[in-house]
């Protein structure tokens, strides 16, 4: 059987590209996930691993879709390759589980993808940094205006109750305690 694997970081990120791919590649099933690939604690790639049997085949589009680091990528090939199955990767030909190089392939190619992966948090970390210093405010909108805040914590302080001061803002009561310093 061939099963296919797609996976994205983001919800809001969409997976129909892959999964055209490994349809067209004559995936039967394909197993796919919204989750990052900093682990391989996914419960779609797990169940995957969990079904193969021997002459199985398991198709990805990349490497980094099945892990982002090198010692999770060789724990998959493990995986794989001990239920009998084979791995192939559409845009990494070269990753091919028969092979005796394969493990130092891959460890090399999920090297690159931890590398990778390091790199984007940085220059994320970098750009919040960076967006802090010019004043933009990260998280939701307040709910209360700082008008509103001090009017609530004006009535709270003259011995209102907190739920009436909550209704009064159409606020929830949890959002007025948090105003109390």
């Amino acid at each position: 059987m061939k099963f296919g694997y797609a996976r994205v970081s983001t919800e809001s990120q969409d997976l129909a590209s892959q999964v055209e791919r490994l349809e067209a590649a004559g995936c039967q099933k394909v197993f796919l996930e919204k989750l990052s690939g900093k682990d391989t604690n996914r419960r779609q790639l797990q169940r995957l691993l969990k079904v193969l049997k021997p002459g199985d085949v398991v198709h990805a589009v990349v490497s980094d879709r099945m892990a982002r680091d090198p010692f999770d990528m060789l724990q998959i090939v493990r995986t794989v390759t001990s239920a009998g199955a084979e791995l192939r990767l559409l845009d990494e030909p070269f990753i091919d589980t028969t092979s005796e190089m394969s493990d130092l392939i891959v460890f090399l190619v999920g090297w690159a993808a931890k590398w990778q992966r390091r790199r984007i948090l940085e220059n994320t970390s970098n750009g919040r940094a960076r967006a802090r210093a010019r004043g933009v405010k990260f998280g939701r909108k307040p709910k209360l205006s700082q008008q509103q805040r001090r009017e609530a914590l004006a009535s709270l302080e003259a011995g209102e109750a907190m739920r009436v001061v909550a209704k009064r803002y159409n606020v929830s009561k949890s959002t007025i305690s948090r105003l109390q310093p």
